[in-house]
């Protein structure tokens, strides 16, 4: 859906797991083995990857000032269950946190989160404000006051609703 350019860092990961769903066509790449792929999940782990999916879109609408589309998980429950240890680089003596455990997708989550909040750019993360879309994309507009995935296609269109309604 976007030509915006991809979230920073670990966040790479939330908002490419978060655009598995099409909501306007309803294809969903964790239906695939392709897709399940490359998050590192078994067909059985799905079901898991999609709670986290969705609980994932409503922070993100949340972070653009958008209501939730549905009722769903805490994220914050979600990411509770996600052991994080702290690392120390033994060369320059930085810390970090990562996953307890590299192959769970919640774990690695977490860590992107957790990186994202040090680094100060875990609420630039947003899913776009049409309901036929909410496809995550980092805001990097000088206000951090975007609000759609693309302004040609889903900005274009809400526009062209506004101004339709005026008429």
């Amino acid at each position: 859906m976007s030509e915006r350019s991809p979230a920073p860092g670990g966040l790479t990961l939330v908002q490419s797991l978060v655009n598995t769903l099409d909501l306007e066509s309803g294809a969903d790449a964790l239906d695939t083995a392709e897709g399940r792929e490359r998050f590192g999940i078994a067909e059985g782990e799905a079901a898991g990857a999609r709670e986290l999916r969705e609980s994932l879109r409503v922070a993100l609408l949340a972070h653009a000032g958008h209501p939730a589309h549905r009722s769903v998980t805490p994220l914050g429950e979600l990411l509770a269950a996600a052991p994080l240890l702290v690392t120390v680089s033994p060369s320059d003596g930085s810390a970090a946190l990562a996953p307890a455990d590299t192959g769970p997708l919640l774990s690695r989550v977490a860590a992107a989160v957790a990186e994202s909040l040090v680094a100060g750019t875990w609420t630039r993360l947003k899913a776009c404000e049409a309901v036929d879309c909410h496809w995550a994309y980092y805001d990097r507009s000088p206000a951090g006051r975007g609000r759609w995935c693309s302004m040609q296609v889903c900005g274009a269109r809400a526009k062209m609703r506004r101004y339709r309604a005026k008429a």
